[in-house]
């Protein structure tokens, strides 16, 4: 190991993508060891440099088959020898850009993809890579053939995770729909979740004078913001940030680093180095702290860089131009016919020379048995004393538990997500106590809440014991929320959770959000009932029309809305419809008006919980907690038992991560309110008296989706 003082931070863990890949807050890029930069370091320096990140608890190291070429990975591959340094890492390496004739190229097709990997495992001396990424898409080539291509592999047990580098929004959710993307690099935040460069080319711990100490061979001489017009206007950036630096007690490059690090717990960095020292003062960057004001003044002074990140002849290959064909124009052997014999050639020689890699003697380590196996037992705590009875939801037959579990919070949203074991036994600690009703939805994690779910009905008769519910339409992609109810996303996203679920059959599905370009009318959901992979249909946040129109195509049996003391405009117009209709009603959402939130809740961004609406809502809390001292419970409790008292149609899913939450919860069952009671209740948390929309965005709740009418649908 290096003998230089070891970095004293604590370097935590965070979760890439939602298959289960957790690695180091900060990783470690090594592309600057081997030609790039400057010439290659010494070996042996190099070696102890990323031994000596490994025993400061850095975990994930980047590469890729283009670095050198060939010799970043070979010189990974020796750090990773002896001592069980391997079983330590989450080894990261790229495909797809090579240099033939001096020219730089892309390739992305099946018999590519193949050789590649084989050819860099064998310069890794590994038989796993843990993050195998597309270094840049290859747009002759759909992105479904090459992600179909990583799939088996990931089959194959060579590689367990697939990623993608400055892939756009579209080509990441094509990709992502034929097998899951668990990161995707970019050089700037956005949809990446690896941030590469995030020194800005090293500006951020040089300033201006970084152009004058380049080697002439180093390509960031080319890149236009390093250009005599525009590093001046750039070097003003650099000052402020040095000046807020030096006011925080910091390095400049810390400061950069530290905004990365407030930007999300899904977000790793990968800043590069060649020496200890300058990875110390790296790695001491994830003790810098910013506040809410810091991070916008720091945003402030980068908000007017000049010049493009990329050369001209580079600018095709980020993610700003990288679609590629539809999978429907994909013959196997299309990607030689587009190419040309040149490359044909060099391709075919390239494969055979990573396919034989002569040069380099195969050194297989083989790796501990890192996976955790999954023994499932029952909850060991007593179940909740109170009684919980079962109420009907429409008039198709559905009896659940008058209260569910919401299951979202164990997965997402509300913090990160808790431990497997603790999960699993709160959801049979719920079914224990009589709750049958279970919510969760593919969004939730995304996916991961469906599958944590899916571990827990495994034992023994729990599926048989159960109400399962879970939704489909809303999407993240890009950062923003998208919504679909086309008959083939709708078709698809059953398939998905049935399979996550480990069930055959869905019995309640809901359109999570109303798609306004899709007519309400398509019936794919009633083609499921048919088949018998669904039981009964519901809709969320949908409007009384919308409700009435989806209801005379098949029946609805729950709408599931957000219905609480401060959430009651549904009162009016959603709540008599269903009741007219025969549906059930969900009530979704927190039963608690004020909660301590930790700082990446989503619910910190509601117009509620903002300071100008927070202390007058406050108000409301105060006196609802009063009256529930006097009745002997808690606010929480007396919330949902208002909830309880609006009708045996209502069933409540109040979502926890605690049993002792959920014991409590579920004692609002054993609460009695009088109808005096319930008028006080209500005249506390009358509508006019509660401050800020429930939302930031009202667009996608019941107030603003209607769809169009069913003349209008063509189905492509």
């Amino acid at each position: 190991m290096a003998a230089a003082a070891m970095a004293t931070v604590a370097v935590p863990r965070v979760k890439l993508g939602s298959q289960g890949m957790e690695v180091s807050a900060q990783g470690l890029g090594c592309m600057g060891m081997c030609p790039a930069f400057e010439p290659p370091k010494p070996e042996a320096d190099m070696v102890a440099l990323i031994r000596h990140a490994i025993a400061a608890g850095v975990t994930f190291f980047d590469t890729s088959d283009l670095y050198g070429p060939h010799t970043n990975e070979v010189l990974l591959g020796k750090a990773l020898q002896g001592g069980g340094v391997r079983d330590r890492v989450e080894l990261a390496t790229k495909f797809g850009k090579f240099f033939a004739g001096g020219k730089p190229g892309i390739r992305g097709d099946p018999a590519y993809v193949r050789a590649a990997c084989e050819g860099s495992l064998r310069r890794l001396g590994v038989d796993c890579i843990d993050l195998y990424y597309q270094h840049r898409v290859d747009k002759k080539v759909p992105i479904e053939v090459t992600i179909g291509e990583l799939k088996k592999l990931v089959e194959e047990g060579k590689i367990r995770y697939i990623g993608l580098c400055e892939a756009s929004a579209s080509t990441i959710r094509r990709a992502h729909a034929v097998h899951p993307i668990t990161a995707v690099q970019l050089e700037e935040l956005g949809i990446g979740i690896v941030a590469y460069s995030p020194l800005g080319k090293g500006f951020f711990s040089s300033g201006a004078k970084l152009v004058d100490s380049l080697p002439d061979h180093d390509f960031r001489k080319l890149i236009p913001r390093f250009q005599p017009g525009n590093i001046e206007k750039n070097a003003e950036i650099f000052e402020r940030v040095n000046e807020m630096a030096a006011r925080k007690g910091c390095t400049p490059s810390q400061l950069a680093l530290a905004w990365i690090h407030h930007q999300g717990r899904d977000v790793c960095p990968i800043p590069g180095t060649t020496k200890i020292e300058n990875f110390n003062q790296n790695v001491a960057a994830l003790s810098v702290k910013l506040t809410p004001a810091e991070m916008a003044e720091l945003e402030s002074y980068a908000s007017n860089v000049h010049g493009d990140r990329y050369p001209l002849m580079m600018a095709n290959t980020t993610w700003q131009d990288s679609e590629t064909p539809p999978l429907s124009s994909w013959k196997s052997d299309s990607w030689f016919k587009i190419a040309g014999s040149k490359w044909k050639s060099v391709a075919q020689d390239f494969i055979r020379s990573v396919s034989s890699d002569a040069l380099l003697a195969p050194v297989l380590l083989h790796r501990g048995n890192r996976s955790i196996r999954f023994r499932p037992a029952m909850a060991p705590a007593a179940p909740a004393t109170a009684a919980v009875r079962r109420v009907k939801l429409g008039s198709q037959g559905l009896e659940v538990s008058a209260q569910g579990l919401g299951c979202m919070g164990m997965s997402a949203f509300h913090g990160p997500s808790k431990p497997e074991a603790d999960m699993v036994a709160l959801i049979h600690h719920a079914v224990a106590a009589g709750v049958t009703l279970l919510d969760t939805a593919d969004i939730y994690g995304p996916h991961a809440n469906e599958a944590l779910l899916g571990k827990a009905l495994q034992v023994g008769s729990v599926r048989d014991n159960v109400a399962l519910a879970t939704k489909f339409g809303k999407f993240l992609a890009d950062g923003k929320v998208g919504i679909r109810g086309d008959p083939a996303y709708v078709r698809a996203a059953c398939e998905g959770s049935l399979q996550r679920l480990g069930v055959d059959c869905i019995d309640l599905y809901y359109q999570h959000r109303v798609d306004k370009k899709v007519p309400i009318e398509i019936d794919e959901l009633k083609k499921l009932v048919e088949e018998g992979k669904v039981k009964y249909i519901g809709l969320c946040e949908a409007s009384a029309s919308t409700i009435r129109r989806a209801h005379a195509v098949h029946p609805i049996n729950a709408v599931q809305l957000e219905w609480s003391l401060w959430s009651r405009d549904v009162e009016e117009d959603i709540i008599p419809t269903c009741r007219e209709l025969g549906i059930g009603i969900f009530f979704s959402g927190g039963a608690k008006l004020v909660d301590s939130l930790p700082d990446h809740d989503f619910r910190k961004n509601l117009p509620r919980f903002q300071p100008e609406n927070l202390e007058k809502n406050a108000k409301i809390f105060d006196r609802v907690n009063a009256m529930a001292m006097r009745k002997g419970c808690t606010a929480a409790q007396f919330a949902l038992a208002w909830i309880h008292h609006k009708g045996d149609d209502v069933c409540p899913i109040p979502g926890t991560t605690k049993i002792e939450n959920f014991d409590q919860n579920v004692g609002a069952l054993s609460l009695e309110l009088t109808r005096d009671e319930m008028a006080e209740l209500e005249s506390y948390a009358a509508a006019a008296d509660v401050h800020g929309d429930r939302y930031a965005q009202m667009a996608n709740t019941w107030k603003d989706c209607e769809t169009p009418p069913l003349s209008s649908w063509k189905e492509e």
